[in-house]
């Protein structure tokens, strides 16, 4: 039997012989590939090895590749020159975001007897005319004569079975409830506060004066606290750090402070007392304390952790003001110009809409991966046919 293998070993074309080691290589180089997948997909799952990778990536940001030091001293000599020069880019660059600072002065005083209207509408100090509340509809949007008039009949059918609202009740309590990076600040017990609350301003650091912004928070009397306006404001710089000027990117949040709220006694909703029953070591006696501790609320965005001189703060501080920035930026940018918006939804179905259209651009590039690994007269369906190996069943 040895002997006809053998002898069928010996009559196989060399070239034949060759295809097979070929083959085999490949196969032996696919299971090593494979392997190799596997290895990585669980090294990136193992939090531990995940961490000490980022400590290294973050130790190599900033630090030379190695190329610079293989130049020629001439060329380093100009590449400093090149240096110096980008120094003064982001210096000219500071000069252009003041004057962007000042248009938006400018514009904001514009702005202002149109949010002042807005607040009048909302707090009902102003009726709008019947003019002033025709609304064109978009074309599919529109109705047909009987609908328009069923919809009417129903609506006056519904005002007549409750009072008449004041202007537009819980208008910015609303608009918090409808954004998601505010919403997830208000607690229950916030809510009958904001109810309160009758407009929200911007107002920006006077010409001469440094970069700055304040929110002002205007609520009308109520039980909860006798402030009629809560303030918050955001310190900018906008100048390159001289001692890290290539890491200036326009106007960026220093630092903030908000106000003193002068709470009602026993409203005051970021605190709370807890009771704890503690037990005598000795005695076996046992006695109940009361403490008041932190709560969370909205209102907690009106007391910002300090920075400190020294500019260090720990990890959950840093955290805080971080989201905290955020926060201010986005209610400055998106809520006070586009409050309605926000009000009716229409502003979140267009964000969502701008990811969706990302998603899709994904899809469509899959898409065309896809055909082109088909038209290639080289590709191999089979060589897809087993799932990488995070997608493996264990």
């Amino acid at each position: 039997m040895a002997d006809l293998d053998n002898k069928e070993q010996a009559e196989l074309d060399p070239a034949d012989m060759e295809d097979v080691e070929e083959v085999e290589e490949e196969e032996t180089g696919e299971d090593v590939n494979s392997k190799a997948r596997q290895l990585t997909v669980q090294m990136m799952q193992n939090p531990q090895i995940l961490a000490a990778l980022q400590e290294r990536l973050d130790g190599l940001v900033g630090s030379p590749s190695g190329y610079m030091e293989s130049l020629p001293k001439v060329v380093k000599r100009r590449v400093n020159a090149l240096k110096n020069l980008q120094v003064k880019c982001a210096h000219i660059e500071a000069k252009f975001y003041e004057e962007v600072h000042e248009l938006e002065r400018k514009y904001a005083a514009l702005y202002q007897p149109l949010f002042d209207k807005r607040s009048d509408i909302i707090k009902a100090v102003y009726e709008p005319t019947d003019e002033e509340c025709e609304w064109k509809q978009e074309e599919e949007e529109e109705l047909t004569e009987e609908m328009k008039e069923k919809a009417k009949l129903e609506e006056e059918k519904k005002d007549e079975e409750k009072e008449d609202p004041k202007g537009i009740p819980e208008f910015w309590l609303t608009v918090f409830k409808n954004v998601d990076l505010l919403s997830e600040m208000l607690q229950e017990h916030d809510e009958p506060i904001l109810k309160h609350l009758q407009d929200i301003k911007v107002k920006f650091s006077d010409a001469g004066q440094p970069m700055s912004f304040t929110l002002e928070f205007h609520f009308e009397p109520n039980d909860f606290f006798t402030n009629t306006v809560l303030t918050k404001t955001y310190k900018m710089r906008s100048e390159p750090d001289e001692s890290d000027p290539f890491s200036f990117d326009g106007p960026e949040i220093m630092g903030c402070t908000g106000c003193t709220i002068d709470w009602t006694k026993g409203k005051n909703v970021t605190l709370k007392t807890i009771k704890k029953k503690q037990k005598h070591k000795g005695r076996g006696t046992v006695r109940t304390v009361t403490k008041t501790v932190p709560n969370d609320s909205f209102f907690n965005f009106f007391t910002p952790p300090e920075v400190p001189e020294s500019g260090e703060l720990d990890e959950d501080s840093e955290a805080v003001l971080a989201a905290d920035f955020e926060i201010g930026h986005f209610i400055r940018e998106r809520i006070v110009p586009r409050a309605v918006l926000y009000f009716t939804g229409e502003a979140i179905e267009d964000d969502d809409d701008d990811y969706d259209e990302e998603g899709e651009e994904a899809d469509d590039e899959e898409g065309e991966e896809e055909a082109d690994e088909e038209n290639d007269p080289s590709y191999d369906p089979k060589k897809d046919a087993n799932p990488p190996a995070e997608c493996k069943q264990q």
